[in-house]
């Protein structure tokens, strides 16, 4: 099991972004949180078995159709799932 923050910038706000990462995330079984953050990037953590998370940040590259992603900077994380709301295996959280 590998735990990774991701920074997803481009047109990633007002295009459903957070919600199509939440559904994305939660079909492969992943744990974790997404988030939309004021400099107009969307901040995600992903938690599971490491060709899944792999496979999550892959696409995470293209996002939903009417998102443009410009980059994906990704690091390793111990614990960050601590965010999640209590009974969620994979929340979207306030914007930060």
């Amino acid at each position: 099991m590998v735990t990774v923050h991701v920074s997803i910038r481009g047109r990633v706000q007002g295009v459903g972004y957070r919600a199509w990462t939440a559904d994305e995330a939660r079909r492969r079984g992943l744990e974790g949180w997404a988030r939309n953050r004021r400099d107009g990037s969307v901040e995600a953590v992903f938690a599971g078995a490491e060709a899944v998370v792999a496979e999550m940040l892959l696409a995470c590259r293209r996002g939903p159709a009417l998102a443009r992603v410009d980059a994906v900077d990704e690091s390793p994380l111990e614990d960050a799932l601590s965010l999640r709301r209590a009974g969620e295996a994979f929340s979207v959280l306030e914007t930060l």
